[in-house]
């Protein structure tokens, strides 16, 4: 069976202004030596007022501009496609440069839509977006890669794969409904060397334009991985900065551990957690699939350095704790346990979300209640009327943060509960709930998110772990 790669390059891959594409354009000769290659972008970065910033956030600052009446405009957006098309040869320019016109002009009318109507939401959001980020950025690499002397093409819009719900903005992947649209990408495949996508933009059945939440590139390179895992040998492989290690490396600077290998479980929960990895919902769309992919983290920069999500592990090596993570901004959602199955299950089938964990129930006065650690605070504001329709007694507590230790076998650390919680009580910080089950590999403990808690949290914890030993 022929070998199929699915490679995905975000923002920070890129590099503002495409500083980093060389280095891409490396990269995939390499990749291709041994397999077929889908390439998966993100929108570019830019470099804003002395800041570097991704092009979604600019358009979406234009959006909110059109909204409040402020003209919207592109300015920043056509500049840096401008730095970028130089790095296109004379044979392919014209043709880039058409791209970049015809992708703009549709960009610059979603805005001005926006504008006449003072709303930029739903579509009108979702094609700003893709006109001006992704899906420009996937033919802007088509025609770099074409000038590198490599056999490409990019996916139009018109023969979109990622076929979607009616959730416009935060939209979720129909797998039989994108299957059924995948065979001009499958020519292309098979015609091509290298084939380019943009990420993060999906498409209903009826042909509006759609947007995953943020990160949603890495689902996108996910949903290609389920669609072509039974025609080709397929691997997914997400190029990035580094690969993974045990806590973020702006939070904890010494003493870090490379991760070679991780399960889905464990990929997903520290992605869920705040560890930037991946988009935890790409591994769970795999997983519900029914499809075992394996998955590459790579360092770009040093491709020797990966990390390897598989389904199940080899024997493994090492520290059973493989990563401290933490994430601020979270809520608790109280309800009476009589009446949770039901919010469980309109949040699953409704509202197809899954960014929370069930923590220990308690008994109050008599009466059991069973709480929801969600892991964005933002999602339960936007959604307190829909959540409260549940029990209109319940209760939501924000300001809350959590810290969470990683590793399938974390049963074989002596002592782990006991010496994390003494080490967050020396650190000064007050555990407002602590959460250890065996079955779902996490310890998670909840404390006020103020100040920089999370991080003196998460540097204490991930200091003692190297001290506490294991079976």
């Amino acid at each position: 069976m022929t070998r199929l790669v699915v490679a995905k390059f975000g923002g920070s891959a890129i590099g503002p202004n495409g500083m980093f594409i060389p280095e891409i354009v490396k990269r995939i000769n390499d990749l291709k030596k041994e397999s077929k290659v889908i390439t998966v972008f993100s929108a570019p970065l830019t470099i804003h007022n002395g800041e570097k910033r991704s092009l979604t956030d600019i358009v979406l600052e234009q959006g909110e501009n059109a909204k409040n009446g402020i003209k919207p405009t592109l300015d920043t957006v056509k500049s840096t496609y401008q730095k970028i098309l130089e790095l296109v040869n004379l044979e392919n320019k014209k043709d880039c440069e058409n791209a970049i016109k015809i992708n703009l002009e549709m960009a610059q009318k979603a805005l001005d839509d926006a504008f006449e109507s003072k709303e930029f939401a739903d579509e009108v959001r979702s094609k700003a977006l893709a006109f001006s980020g992704e899906i420009l950025m996937s033919h802007v690499m088509n025609h770099i890669l074409r000038s590198n002397k490599i056999k490409s093409d990019a996916v139009k819009f018109d023969d979109w794969p990622i076929i979607t719900d009616n959730n416009i903005e935060f939209t979720n992947f129909l797998t039989a409904e994108s299957r059924e649209k995948i065979i001009k990408t499958e020519e292309l495949v098979e015609k091509n060397e290298v084939v380019a996508i943009g990420g993060f933009i999906g498409k209903t059945v009826d042909g509006v334009t759609t947007t995953y939440e943020r990160g949603g590139s890495d689902r996108t390179a996910a949903d290609l991985g389920i669609l072509f895992h039974k025609k080709y040998q397929t691997s997914v492989d997400f190029e990035k900065d580094s690969s993974v290690v045990s806590a973020d490396p702006k939070i904890v600077e010494s003493e870090l551990r490379q991760i070679i290998q991780l399960s889905y479980n464990e990929a997903r929960l520290a992605g869920m957690f705040g560890m930037k990895i991946l988009d935890p919902i790409a591994i769970k769309e795999i997983v519900e699939n029914g499809v075992d992919i394996p998955i590459t983290i790579t360092n770009m920069r040093d491709p020797e350095r990966t990390t390897t999500i598989k389904r199940e592990l080899e024997k493994q090596k090492g520290h059973p704790i493989k990563i401290v993570t933490g994430k601020k901004n979270c809520a608790i959602f109280r309800i009476e346990t009589n009446s949770i199955q039901k919010l469980l299950t309109s949040l699953e089938k409704d509202k197809r979300y899954s960014e929370f964990v069930i923590l220990s129930p308690f008994t109050k006065d008599g009466i059991e209640f069973s709480r929801i650690l969600f892991l964005d605070g933002e999602y339960v504001k936007r959604n307190e009327k829909y959540l409260l329709g549940f029990d209109p007694l319940a209760t939501i507590t924000y300001s809350r943060g959590v810290i969470t230790l990683i590793g399938d076998e974390m049963w074989r650390v002596q002592q782990v509960a006991s010496r994390t919680s003494a080490k967050i009580g020396e650190a000064g910080l007050n555990i407002l709930n602590m959460d250890a089950q065996e079955e779902t590999s996490r310890i998670i403990i909840v404390i006020e998110d103020a100040d920089d808690n999370i991080r003196k949290a998460i540097k204490a914890i991930h200091q003692e772990i190297s001290d506490i030993n294991f079976i």
